[in-house]
């Protein structure tokens, strides 16, 4: 008499759906990277990154900026026609898809870096965003330039930054080419910003990719009551 044939093996559970890359294998300690458009609700944390920043600059005495002029003045005209801001999130588990990431303007754009040790970021929860363990990292300001001697538009940037604990770990550069890949997407001819001088770390990180610093020009800037005596006739 033959043996029963055996039972069929079980149909897996379906799992929630995540943002991983196809074809990337989480090695050591795994942190997921997404960069995404930032929206309204994304200003405290905004706030808080350019407060981080001017400090890093030794800037800090010029910071003026409040959450309530960054809600005013952002998110006032569609992505990339005028001041766009990507967010850069990190997390140790892969990200689910919300409802904000469901737009047709920008699929964000989700990388895993393998680490060979754990970040510590003391500031977790104060930069927490969304469910579980996503954390806000750093973001990218930038909006339409144009070139007359290309005869394109462009993109500058206006303020590229990520917070300390995160920093040397290819997130920077994660930023920097999301603007530059839009940049191309768009059909645009460059993509520029300007560093400090004495910040040798990003000139050099700079140079590597590929930018030319250009030190024979210089910022010209008309602010405060200089720009003001033109308001009032001067």
């Amino acid at each position: 008499m033959a043996a029963a044939a055996p039972p069929p093996p079980p149909t897996p559970a379906p799992t929630a759906p995540t943002m991983v890359p196809e074809g990337s294998t989480p090695v050591g300690y795994p942190l997921f990277a997404r960069i995404r458009l930032a929206h309204p609700s994304d200003v405290p944390h905004i706030h808080k990154l350019i407060h981080q920043m001017a400090v890093f600059e030794r800037l800090a005495n010029m910071c003026t900026a409040t959450e309530s002029s960054l809600s005013s003045t952002l998110f006032t005209s569609p992505p990339f026609q005028s001041f766009t801001i990507f967010i850069l999130e990190v997390s140790s588990q892969p990200f689910s898809d919300t409802p904000l990431d469901q737009n047709t303007i920008y699929t964000p754009d989700v990388q895993v870096l393998n680490l060979d040790l754990p970040i510590e970021d003391p500031e977790k929860e104060i930069f927490r965003s969304g469910i579980g363990d996503v954390t806000v990292a750093g973001f990218v300001l930038f909006f339409p330039n144009y070139s007359t001697f290309l005869g394109k538009p462009g993109f500058y940037v206006e303020d590229l930054f990520v917070r300390d604990c995160y920093r040397r770990k290819g997130l920077g550069r994660m930023l920097l080419s999301a603007v530059a890949k839009q940049a191309v997407k768009m059909g645009y001819g460059r993509v520029e910003w300007v560093v400090l001088d004495w910040n040798v770390n990003a000139i050099k990180f700079y140079e590597e990719m590929g930018a030319k610093v250009l030190s024979e020009w210089r910022i010209c800037r008309l602010t405060g009551e200089a720009l003001q005596a033109y308001g009032n006739g001067n």
